[in-house]
């Protein structure tokens, strides 16, 4: 029987092959929701050792207890929402990070957990299996979130109508580290879509691209399309030879 060390190292070595080798009343009109949709790793990829990604499960754990705590408190939602003018005209900063922890209800909040959960349990150990080491990994993930309402920031810095809360900018970092690693592994959309992970990425950022100058929804798709090119950006200067990884899998297609 396959020991759990042994377990975990098996699964890493599906992300990280070269460097196994080598080692042998606040809805306004223009609110914006930033939720991925539901996407999920093979059943067989996932780990309920919560003890392998306890970061995430702190980062989880946070989103939770803030989000349920603004679901019935709304001055408290007014005070850690994204609101631009709140960030240029009061310097309220701390906005950039705290709407990142903060979702508009149940299903918001879900959605963007149950992908941090599928994600970050192989991303977060996989910064330890690779030098990184766990603090990378918190700077990751909330720089994230900064980065990813940047242009947002930009646009909207002078309307008092805008609002926008919620992890997917952070998320969508994560998943896009992933795909460096792992492009041809079947991801599933709805639960039981089938779907090559590069080829989900190519179509999700031309998808962002597009709604995001579209802009007919209240979906915040600069947070998601910033949020995921910084994921690919970030990892490639933190780790360079992701990017040898990534092009060895792409010429190289286990289908």
């Amino acid at each position: 029987m396959i020991t759990q060390i042994n377990a975990d190292k098996e699964r890493l070595k599906v992300y990280y092959p070269l460097q196994e080798k080598a080692q042998t009343d606040l809805w306004q009109k223009n609110y914006q929701l930033r939720i991925l949709p539901d996407l999920y790793f093979p059943v067989h990829l996932i780990s309920m050792d919560l003890t392998q990604f306890p970061i995430t499960i702190t980062l989880i754990v946070i989103n939770c207890l803030l989000s349920f705590l603004c679901f019935s408190n709304n001055d408290m939602m007014n005070k850690l929402i994204f609101h631009p003018p709140a960030i240029s005209q009061n310097n309220q900063w701390y906005r950039f990070i705290t709407s990142g922890f903060i979702h508009k209800d149940g299903s918001h909040l879900l959605f963007n957990m149950i992908t941090l959960f599928f994600f970050g349990q192989s991303l977060e150990p996989g910064f330890t299996f690779l030098g990184l080491g766990p603090m990378l990994y918190i700077v990751f993930y909330l720089s994230a979130i900064i980065v990813s309402e940047i242009p947002t920031y930009l646009k909207h810095k002078n309307d008092e109508n805008y609002y926008s809360l919620g992890a997917s900018g952070a998320v969508a970092a994560i998943v896009f580290a992933m795909v460096l690693f792992a492009p041809w592994e079947k991801i599933y959309l709805k639960l039981f879509i089938p779907i090559p992970f590069v080829l989900y990425a190519v179509g999700y950022l031309a998808y962002s691209a597009y709604m995001d100058r579209k802009g007919k929804d209240n979906i915040g798709h600069s947070a998601h399309l910033w949020g995921s090119l910084y994921g690919l950006v970030f990892m490639i200067i933190a780790y360079p030879d992701s990017l040898k990884i990534f092009m060895e899998q792409i010429t190289h297609p286990h289908f």
